[in-house]
């Protein structure tokens, strides 16, 4: 899984690696990174990751000004049942297009691809 290439206006990100790999992309620099790692993508910046471990992995997002929760809260659905969902593929030109009008109403502008 992996958002694409984007970046906040409004907002610093900061990402605390609790389990598993992930690849993360902040401007034109790839760095891997492992549980205990925190990594920052300053507002403004592009930015980008990618769960690398077989297993998946689990982080903790950090903001402060609440443009990114109110986006995650906008975008959201109640879960079905208490297991990760499967994995759902591609996403249709409907979905992507919802995704950027919804992330601009919160400050964030999708500027690339996500992570391959």
């Amino acid at each position: 899984d992996s958002p694409p290439l984007h970046l906040h206006r409004t907002e610093d990100e900061i990402f605390h690696i609790l389990e598993g790999e992930f690849r993360v992309k902040v401007q034109d620099r790839e760095q891997r990174a492992g549980p205990g790692a925190i990594l920052l993508a300053p507002k403004g910046i592009p930015h980008t990751y990618r769960a690398e471990s077989s297993q998946g992995g689990r982080f903790l997002t950090v903001t402060v000004r609440g443009d990114f929760e109110r986006f995650v809260r906008a975008m959201g659905h109640p879960a079905q049942r208490p297991e990760l969902p499967a994995p759902a593929g591609a996403p249709s030109p409907e979905a992507i297009q919802a995704l950027t009008t919804t992330a601009a109403q919160f400050g964030i502008e999708i500027v690339g691809p996500p992570l391959t």
